[in-house]
């Protein structure tokens, strides 16, 4: 029966072995349909609170791994590759802001690509979505491979935008995913994600799953694609110890 299994699942074009069971769509699939658009007039542009961790405020990279060139206050994602926080975390409040360069060609998921992975492993897709068309789930907002975004605020190219991400890391116990992952997302201060539930780390064109193992805590990544992507006011408050200390209580 298990090799009647391989040889069917051989036979099935990719797209076939790859549909999501959550959403009946292949991951990627171009069938999928896109989020409305909604007009963003506006981001949020949120000083980091007190007792957030300060990630980039264009000043310095001290708390990333790699000196990515700063611009007038602005940072830039070069080929020195993919960055990430020095320091590790689990449940936490992150706000950044992002921009595709203006006049920068870009076509598909070429020319203004980028992401911001929680935990190295949940990656909510920055990308060129005023007027550039990709699949639906690798679209700016999306959470990469998973879910689109509810809708479709990005601002035009050139123009600043902002996520405010709140992440809930999974909990394992014996081995299995007791609780997993969930993600709430603001784009331009528009809810595109409400409290969504995961359903494993990001992958490309594969359908996820949790790992049999994983860890509490793991940097923030923000990823090089390629592309130049520019980012500021970049911070992050950790929540997972105060609402362990809550449940407790």
């Amino acid at each position: 029966m298990k090799s009647l299994y391989i040889l069917t699942s051989l036979a099935l074009p990719l797209a076939a072995q790859n549909i999501q069971p959550w959403s009946g769509y292949a991951v990627h699939d171009k069938d999928r349909p896109h989020p409305v658009k909604v007009e963003a007039t506006s981001i949020t542009t949120t000083p980091a609170p007190a007792d957030a961790d300060i990630i980039f405020d264009g000043n310095n990279t001290d708390a990333l791994t790699k000196a990515w060139p700063i611009k007038d206050g602005v940072l830039i994602a070069t080929k020195l590759g993919n960055n990430e926080t020095k320091k590790s975390y689990g449940s936490c409040q992150l706000h950044l802001e992002w921009k595709i360069p203006a006049g920068r060609k870009v076509n598909g998921q070429q020319g203004g690509n980028s992401g911001v992975f929680l935990m190295k492993k949940y990656e909510v897709q920055v990308q060129e979505s005023h007027t550039n068309v990709t699949y639906a789930d690798g679209q700016a907002g999306a959470i990469y491979g998973q879910f689109p975004p509810l809708v479709n605020p990005s601002r035009p190219q050139g123009e600043w935008q902002s996520y405010d991400i709140t992440f809930t890391a999974p909990e394992y116990k014996d081995g299995k995913v007791v609780k997993p992952a969930a993600m709430t997302v603001l784009h331009n201060g528009i809810i595109i994600h409400n409290g969504q539930e995961l359903k494993g780390p990001t992958k490309h064109k594969t359908v996820t799953k949790y790992p049999a193992s994983h860890p509490e805590k793991a940097p923030i990544s923000f990823q090089f694609h390629g592309d130049p992507i520019e980012y500021r006011n970049i911070w992050v408050r950790e929540i997972g110890e105060q609402q362990k200390k809550n449940a407790a209580e």
